[in-house]
C-alpha cells in the first residue's frame, strides 16, 4: 500500500477565478468607502448581500465554472472514435454495483464510480472489484453530508481529505477527481481541492434517477442532445425504483449502452479520458 499509483492526485496552485477576484475587490472597495462615509453603511451591506447572493447562487449551480475550474466534459481528440465518460455517484452499493459492472463488462465499456467513503469502507472488496475490472474511482467525499457546501476550507481538507485516505486504505490508489455531493459547493472547495490535488468533475447531461422511477425518462434525458465528449451521471447508490420494482439504474443502463454502441461512442473512464 505504500507504493503510490501513477494517477495518484498531485498537489495545484490556487489560481481564483475572475468573479472570485471581483469579489474581493468589491469587499475591499466597500471597506473603503465605509471608512470614508460611515453613514452609507445600508447600501454597502446592500452591495455585500448581493455579492453574497450570487456567490451562493453560483454554488448551487453544479455546472458553473465562475468560482474555479470544473470540468463538464471530456477534451476532443481529432481524428478519433467518438467518446462519452459514464459516471455512478453514491455508491459501492453492494446489490445495484455489482450488476452494473456486469452490464459495462459485457458491453467492452468502461466507466467512473465515485463512491462515498463510508460506504467504501463497508464494501472493500467492491471498491478493488470496480478498478479490477478497470474502470475508474472518484472522491464523493466521505459522508456525503446534506450540508456539505457549508464548510470552511479546513471543513473541506479534512471531509475530501478523509474519503482519499479511505480510497488509498483500501486500493493503495488515490482519486484524482472530485465530485461534489448534490453538485453544491462554495468559493471555498476550490483552495481545498488544490491542496489535495483533486480536479472537480461535473457532468454535462444527467438523467435524475435518484428520483425518476420512469426509465424512458431518463434514458431521454440523457440521449437527447448527447454528443462527443459528453459526461453522463446515473447513480448505483439511492437509485429510484422503477415500477418493476428494480433500481431504475438497471432498467436504464442496457439500454443507453446498445445505444452508445449503436452510434458509435466509446465509454472511458476519467482516467483514461482525461489525462494527467
Amino acid at each position: 500500500m505504500d507504493q503510490l499509483h501513477p494517477l495518484k492526485a498531485q498537489k495545484r496552485t490556487w489560481h481564483p477565478s475572475s468573479f472570485i477576484w471581483l469579489s474581493l475587490v468589491i469587499h475591499v472597495l466597500v471597506v473603503g468607502y465605509l471608512a470614508l462615509k460611515p453613514k452609507e453603511w445600508p447600501l454597502a451591506l446592500e452591495v455585500l448581500a448581493f455579492n453574497h447572493l450570487m456567490l451562493t447562487a453560483l454554488g448551487l449551480w453544479p455546472k458553473s465554472t465562475l468560482l474555479g475550474p470544473n470540468r463538464l466534459r471530456l477534451p476532443l481528440q481529432k481524428g478519433q472514435p467518438k467518446r462519452v465518460a459514464l459516471t455512478f455517484d453514491d455508491g459501492p452499493d453492494p446489490l445495484v454495483t455489482p450488476r452494473i459492472l456486469d452490464l459495462l463488462d459485457a458491453s467492452s465499456a468502461t466507466a467512473t464510480f465515485f463512491l462515498i467513503g463510508d460506504q467504501a469502507l463497508k464494501y472493500p472488496e467492491l471498491v478493488r472489484e470496480i478498478l479490477a475490472r478497470g474502470h475508474t474511482i472518484g472522491n464523493h467525499s466521505q459522508q456525503h453530508r446534506l450540508g456539505f457546501a457549508c464548510s470552511s476550507v479546513e471543513g473541506f481538507i479534512k471531509e475530501v481529505g478523509e474519503a482519499q485516505a479511505s480510497m488509498m486504505s483500501l486500493t493503495g490508489q488515490q482519486p484524482r477527481f472530485f465530485r461534489a455531493p448534490f453538485g453544491i459547493r462554495s468559493p471555498l472547495l476550490e483552495p481545498a481541492l488544490c491542496k489535495l490535488g483533486l480536479h472537480l468533475v461535473s457532468w454535462t447531461r444527467r438523467g435524475y434517477d435518484t428520483r425518476e422511477r420512469h426509465p424512458q425518462k431518463v434514458l431521454g434525458r440523457l440521449l437527447r442532445g448527447l454528443n462527443d465528449g459528453d459526461i453522463l451521471l446515473l447513480h448505483d447508490g439511492h437509485s429510484a425504483t422503477s415500477d418493476n420494482q428494480q433500481p431504475v439504474v438497471l432498467e436504464v443502463l442496457p439500454i443507453l449502452l446498445k445505444h452508445l454502441q449503436d452510434d458509435g461512442y466509446q465509454s472511458v473512464g476519467l482516467d483514461e479520458g482525461i489525462p494527467p
